[in-house]
C-alpha cells in the first residue's frame, strides 16, 4: 500500500482537508450554537465532527482502495443554523443527532436505495457535478473583484505554475494564498493571544434526551438534507470519475461514525461532493488506482484539525473566506471541464443534462434540499420521457 503513496496524493489530500474544513467550519459552529450549544459544547462538536469524518474517510478509503471522501453535513449545519432551539435544550438536539445517524445506517442497509443511486445515468451525474463545481470555480474571479491585490496574485501564481507543469498550478496558488494572508491581511492586535487561548478544546459529553418535537423538527429534516444534498451527490461524483462503489457499506460507515460522534455534540458525517471531486480527479495523480491515498491523507489532516480546532478557527478566521474559496476553485477547474464535457457528450441526453446542470448551479433550495438533488430528479424525468418517446 505504501508504494501507492505519491506526492500528488499527499498535496491534494492536505489541500482538500484545508479547503473542506476552512470553508465550512463557521457554518457548523453557527448551527450548533443555534440549537443551544454553549461555547465549550460547540468547540467539542466541531472537534468530534472533524475527527469522525477524518477517521471514517481513512477507514473506508483503505478498505475500498478508492478515493471516498467524507465530510460533515454542511447543508445540515445550515439547516440547524436556521432553526430555533428545541424545547428540551441541547440534549434534545444531541438526541436528534443520534437518531439521524441511526437513520443513515438504516439507509445503508436498505438495498433499494443503493440500487436507485447506482442507476443514475452518467450524463446526469456529470451534469450535477459540473453544476456543483461551477459556483466554486467562479470564486477566483470573485476574489479579484473583492480585492485585486489579494485575489490576483493567487490566480497569477496558478497560471505561472501551471505553465511550468500542470500539477504545479494548485501548489503555486496555495503558496500565494499563504503569502497574501501573511503580508496582505491586517491581523488584529490580540491575534496571538487569541490563538494561544484556543489550544486543544476539551471534549464535552452530552447525555442525549429524546422528544417528538426534536424527532420531527430536527432529526428527520437533518437526515433528508444530509442524504439528498450530500450523500447522493457524493456517490454521483465517484461515479462520474469512473469509480464503481457499493452504496450500502459507504452509507452505513458514515452513519456509524455519525452515531459515535453525536454524544460529543458532533453533527452527521456523510460522503463529500466538492472535496471528492478534488480527490477523485487527475489532480490527485494520473493513476486512478492510487488516488485513495489522497483521501487517507485528507482524513488524517481532518483529525489533526479537529484536535487543534480552536487554533485553526482562530488563524483561518484572520483571512477573508473568499480567498480560501479561490484556491479551491482553481483546484477544481480541470474537474469542471471534464465533467462538463462528459455531461453533454451524448446529443440525445443534452436537454436532461442541461436541466440538471442549471439546477445544481442555481443555488436554489426547496424544502431545505439543494438544487443538485432536484436537478437530478428533473433531469431523470426528462431523460425518461425522451427515451419513452423514442421507443
Amino acid at each position: 500500500m505504501l508504494r501507492d503513496l505519491t506526492p500528488q496524493a499527499v498535496f491534494i489530500g492536505l489541500l482538500a482537508a484545508f479547503v473542506g474544513f476552512a470553508s465550512s467550519f463557521a457554518v457548523v459552529l453557527a448551527g450548533l450554537r443555534a440549537v443551544g450549544a454553549t461555547e465549550a459544547e460547540a468547540a467539542s462538536g466541531l472537534m468530534a465532527s472533524a475527527i469522525a469524518m477524518g477517521l471514517c474517510g481513512v477507514v473506508v478509503s483503505l478498505r475500498t482502495k478508492q478515493p471516498v471522501s467524507v465530510a460533515w453535513t454542511t447543508p445540515g449545519a445550515a439547516l440547524l443554523a436556521g432553526s430555533a432551539s428545541v424545547a428540551g435544550g441541547f440534549s434534545d438536539a444531541v438526541g436528534a443527532f443520534l437518531i439521524c445517524g441511526g437513520l443513515i445506517i438504516l439507509s445503508g442497509l436498505w438495498r433499494p436505495f443503493g440500487r436507485a443511486v447506482e442507476a443514475i445515468p452518467g450524463s446526469l451525474a456529470n451534469a450535477m457535478l459540473a453544476g456543483i463545481l461551477l459556483v466554486l470555480c467562479l470564486a477566483p474571479f470573485r476574489a479579484i473583484a473583492f480585492d485585486p491585490l489579494l485575489g490576483l496574485p493567487i490566480l497569477v501564481a496558478w497560471i505561472i505554475g501551471g505553465r511550468i507543469n500542470r500539477f504545479l498550478g494548485v501548489p503555486a496558488a496555495l503558496l500565494a494564498f499563504i503569502l497574501v494572508v501573511v503580508f496582505g491581511v491586517e491581523f488584529p492586535p490580540d491575534w496571538q493571544a487569541g490563538i494561544a487561548a484556543s489550544l486543544l478544546p476539551a471534549p464535552e459529553v452530552i447525555v442525549p434526551t429524546f422528544s417528538l418535537s426534536a424527532l420531527f423538527g430536527m432529526a428527520l429534516p437533518l437526515f433528508i438534507v444530509t442524504m439528498a444534498s450530500q450523500n447522493v451527490p457524493g456517490l454521483a461524483v465517484l461515479k462520474a470519475n469512473g469509480y464503481v462503489t457499493k452504496t450500502g457499506p459507504l452509507l452505513t460507515a458514515t452513519g456509524i461514525f455519525s452515531f459515535l460522534s453525536a454524544p460529543f455534540a458532533g453533527i452527521s458525517s456523510n460522503l463529500a461532493a466538492i472535496t471528492a471531486a478534488m480527490l477523485a480527479g487527475e489532480e490527485a495523480g494520473p493513476d486512478s488506482d492510487k488516488r485513495y491515498w489522497g483521501t487517507v491523507v485528507c482524513g488524517v489532516a481532518y483529525c489533526l484539525f479537529g484536535l487543534f480546532a480552536g487554533v485553526v478557527i482562530a488563524f483561518v478566521s484572520l483571512a477573508p473566506s473568499i480567498l480560501i474559496e479561490a484556491v479551491a476553485g482553481l483546484a477544481l477547474i480541470s474537474a469542471f471541464g471534464a465533467a462538463s464535457l462528459n455531461a453533454f457528450k451524448v446529443e440525445e441526453e443534452r436537454p436532461a443534462a442541461a436541466v440538471t446542470f442549471l439546477a445544481a448551479a442555481s443555488g436554489m433550495t426547496i424544502l431545505g434540499i439543494s438544487g443538485a438533488f432536484w436537478g437530478l430528479i428533473a433531469g431523470g424525468i426528462i431523460l425518461a420521457l425522451a427515451k419513452r418517446k423514442s421507443a
